[in-house]
């Protein structure tokens, strides 16, 4: 995970992770919470999120926290690494109801005392006495959707707030006590130019934020977006802009001291996202709620989408959760109500995500370590496709360490895909 949690001492995340329950104890997890609940959808976006169901947010509530419960009992209580309250939009939810969450977790399972814990927010959701409120609760990150601060790319997203509210919302978490926090924003955006995402980024950067994650417009299909833009009413993005925007912002953040660690994200020195280092380095996850997606002893599982359906397949669950199994298996994970699928992930797959998500952390991959945690000489096995990718260079190697040229960033999926061969 992040800083302190992958640079734990004794937590056996240099071991293999194994498909026993026990083995968590040692490991820890990391808890995602999915919320589906937007006040208003972005034409964007294509996540598990639904807006006019706000009467079901009581019960799926009641579901969630049954559900947490239930996994603890399942999973034997292990420790929590982070958690992240995703969606969605979590600030949406009722005041109060993130902590009623992290307390259930806390007693369901055992929060560290040093975990980190984000909760995602849209700026219009974060007046004074809210984010008073957040810190309360026993939230220590926020990561604020701030998409762009230019209004007519606001209106074009859907956006629920204007650039002087995203800028007020960050001053007003950081005045109530929030000193880590990450800011998002969305380049390669129709009708966006460089000149746009110039003046947005300078003044992001100015505000000195935490941390600053970029991501890339992507237009997903059955969005009101790919609609618009099959239909010519929303030019196409131009990915060649695009990666002007991006290499614009590598030199800015980096000349502001800002710490490049993952191809999306940057970070001052220490605040990298400790939960989403979890993912990069394949440590065991928990997601709850509808949609959410766990990796835990060996197999890829995913809840249901549905809400309504999630909160029913809750109930008739939770009532029926025995002892602790000794391992995660399919026949187990069948009788998991909320699950809606799952996949082994054998070592073939283990081994190739070792090598793909461990690539996309900047500082490199230690194949030596890495091949510890796979229980195979990963050095070995991807031989040709290292020494291929280092000739060609798309990587560099110091020592056992591997890591992305930085001409292979914009690339970096072809560069993965290797790794699948």
């Amino acid at each position: 995970m992040p800083a302190g949690f992958g640079d734990r001492t004794g937590t056996g995340s240099e071991a293999r992770p194994s498909s026993s329950v026990a083995a968590l104890q040692d490991t820890g997890i990391s808890l995602y919470v999915h919320v589906p609940f937007c006040q208003t959808k972005c034409p964007y976006c294509d996540f598990n999120t639904y807006q006019g169901i706000e009467g079901l947010m009581t019960p799926y509530l009641d579901a969630l926290l049954a559900e947490i419960y239930a996994w603890g009992r399942a999973l034997g209580h292990p420790p929590i690494n982070t958690i992240f309250f995703g969606g969605g939009t979590p600030s949406y939810l009722p005041d109060g109801a993130l902590g009623r969450i992290i307390e259930a977790a806390g007693r369901a399972f055992s929060i560290r005392g040093d975990a980190e814990v984000t909760a995602e927010a849209n700026p219009g959701d974060l007046a004074p006495a809210r984010a008073d409120s957040l810190l309360s609760q026993g939230l220590n990150r926020l990561s604020i959707g701030v998409q762009s601060l230019d209004n007519d790319l606001l209106n074009l997203l859907g956006r629920r707030h204007d650039a002087d509210q995203a800028i007020a919302a960050f001053r007003t978490v950081h005045d109530a006590g929030f000193d880590n926090v990450n800011l998002d924003l969305i380049y390669g955006l129709p009708r966006q130019t460089l000149s746009q995402w110039q003046d947005t980024l300078d003044r992001l950067a100015a505000l000195e934020p935490a941390h600053i994650s970029l991501y890339c417009l992507t237009v997903e299909e059955g969005t009101p977006l790919h609609r618009w833009v099959e239909r010519g009413e929303v030019p196409y993005p131009d990915p060649d802009l695009a990666a002007d925007m991006y290499q614009y912002a590598r030199g800015l953040l980096g000349s502001k001291g800002y710490h490049h660690y993952e191809i999306s994200n940057w970070s001052r020195p220490g605040l990298a996202s400790r939960h989403n280092l979890a993912y990069w380095r394949n440590l065991p996850y928990l997601g709850v709620g509808p949609g959410a997606h766990s990796c835990l002893g060996g197999y890829r599982f995913w809840v249901l989408d549905s809400p309504r359906g999630y909160i029913e397949a809750v109930q008739r669950w939770t009532d029926e959760v025995a002892a602790s199994p000794s391992e995660i298996t399919a026949d187990w994970l069948d009788t998991v109500g909320p699950v809606g699928g799952h996949e082994q992930i054998d070592d073939n797959l283990a081994a190739a995500e070792t090598m793909f998500l461990g690539l996309r952390l900047l500082d490199g991959l230690d194949v030596a370590e890495a091949s510890v945690q796979a229980g195979v000489d990963l050095a070995d096995r991807y031989r040709r496709q290292l020494d291929d990718l280092v000739e060609l260079g798309l990587l560099e190697r110091e020592d056992t360490v591997y890591r992305l040229h930085p001409s292979a960033y914009l690339i970096a999926n072809q560069v993965f895909e290797r790794f699948l061969d």
